[in-house]
């Protein structure tokens, strides 16, 4: 069982930034491939980003050069920094660990950019 723990949402003015963080469970963290997804009201859940156990990383074309995502494997962490928020990417982000072959996910960290 993996246990995964977001945290770093808010309100934020468009234009500003954020960073989320995702702790994770277990000893076997450096092997699990991690993603972070979001789901606006009324929308289905999308992919954000992604990174392997190698560190490679994988964007979606609307976040692609804004958002970063990246992993400390020593504190069991992933992070997603959020640059030039718009008001399109308010939703409740979500942290997914896969390992070996099953998915994770934690409860969610609401992200609202707003005026």
């Amino acid at each position: 069982q993996v246990q995964l723990v977001e945290s770093g949402g808010g309100l934020v003015q468009p234009g500003g930034s954020l960073r989320l963080s995702c702790a994770a469970s277990g000893t076997r963290f450096s092997l699990y491939v991690m993603g972070w997804y979001r789901q606006a009201p009324g929308k289905q859940r999308e992919l954000v980003a992604t990174i392997t156990s190698g560190g490679s990383t994988n964007y979606a074309d609307s976040v692609k050069g804004r958002f970063t995502i990246s992993r400390d494997n020593a504190k069991n962490t992933v992070y997603l920094q959020m640059n030039s928020l718009k008001p399109e990417d308010t939703a409740v982000y979500y942290c997914k660990a896969r390992w070996p072959t099953l998915d994770y996910w934690g409860q969610g960290t609401q992200v609202t950019v707003s005026s």
